[in-house]
């Protein structure tokens, strides 16, 4: 099965409907939800990201409950414009404004500027993955055939988006505050309070093995994401290897980083970075060496001059 632009769009939108559900909880309609949940993202950061932060959570603090409806029906219309052909491409342009909007004033850039960020709880924030996606995945101009695979193809330039995210996340984890094995493991025994049971014991226990690895463990998490990156860059096994790799380190650290993204919680705006990191390493997989090849031979084919037939010489 090749991966089209069009399975990402259909994932893409589910994931916003998913999101627009999950704003409709109750809690989101009171003040909780700026004051608990938008209004820490920007502890610890620099002015320029604190301060709109801030702005933003006092503003909606004021009148909660409106404010959470229209973002609800924002996010469940970027859905339902994802799902419809028609509509996609006025859904992609709202969603990555959408998500460049909410990144900065809602999720304070994923936590960049702390110093304390890292894939294995979230960094850079779902919401960016989500425009990254959004725009790898512009519908084609009318296609010429069905078999015009290029036209069909998740843009050439994802896995290189991938290396820059997994070679980034390898870069956060060696920053002072996160390159020792205690700290990552404090970053996942804290998300142990409030868990289900099952789940705060899976994060002491896995707390308890980063603390045992110690720094031989960081710096194999390192270089393993490191080499989920680079390998993406190469078609072929490699970039299987890659999308193979980034996904169970992705579902990894969605289990014992990220929680599931505290779905159970009834506060959670978003499943986390886990399933969009999943459904990027299937969305590189739409720029296969199978697809590259058969585009840049539709492309050649069409561009070819039509070749006329010699005339044959008359007998004397």
């Amino acid at each position: 099965m090749t991966i089209t632009r069009r399975h990402v769009q259909v994932a893409l939108g589910a994931l916003w409907l998913l999101d627009g559900a999950l704003q409709l909880q109750t809690f989101m309609f009171t003040a909780g939800f700026p004051n608990e949940i938008l209004a820490p993202s920007g502890d610890g950061q620099p002015q320029w990201v604190s301060g709109p932060v801030s702005f933003f959570a006092d503003h909606i603090a004021q009148h909660p409950a409106p404010y959470d409806a229209a973002m609800a029906v924002a996010q469940l219309a970027l859905g339902v414009g994802f799902l419809l052909r028609p509509t996609v491409r006025a859904a992609i342009v709202a969603s990555v404004l959408w998500s460049l909007g909410v990144w900065w004033f809602g999720e304070g850039l994923g936590g960049l500027a702390s110093g304390h960020a890292t894939l294995v709880t979230g960094a850079p924030g779902a919401v960016i993955l989500y425009a990254v996606l959004a725009i790898a995945v512009w519908p084609p101009e009318a296609s010429i055939g069905p078999r015009d695979v290029a036209r069909h193809s998740v843009s050439a330039w994802l896995p290189a988006a991938w290396a820059a995210l997994w070679l980034g996340g390898a870069a956060l984890q060696l920053l002072p505050a996160q390159r020792h094995a205690n700290d990552l493991a404090t970053q996942i025994a804290d998300g142990a309070h409030g868990a289900p049971g099952w789940l705060a014991a899976t994060d002491r226990v896995a707390a308890d093995v980063v603390r045992h690895l110690g720094a031989a463990g960081i710096a194999a998490l390192v270089v393993l994401m490191a080499a989920v990156g680079l390998a993406a860059l190469v078609p072929g096994r490699a970039r299987v290897f890659a999308a193979a790799g980034g996904t169970v380190l992705a579902l990894v650290f969605w289990l014992v980083g990220q929680n599931l993204g505290e779905l159970y919680s009834g506060q959670s705006t978003d499943p986390n970075t886990g399933p969009l990191l999943v459904l990027l390493a299937v969305a590189i997989l739409g720029c296969s060496p199978a697809t590259e090849a058969r585009s840049e031979a539709q492309q050649r084919q069409r561009q070819a001059p039509a070749r006329r037939p010699r005339p044959v010489a008359g007998m004397s």
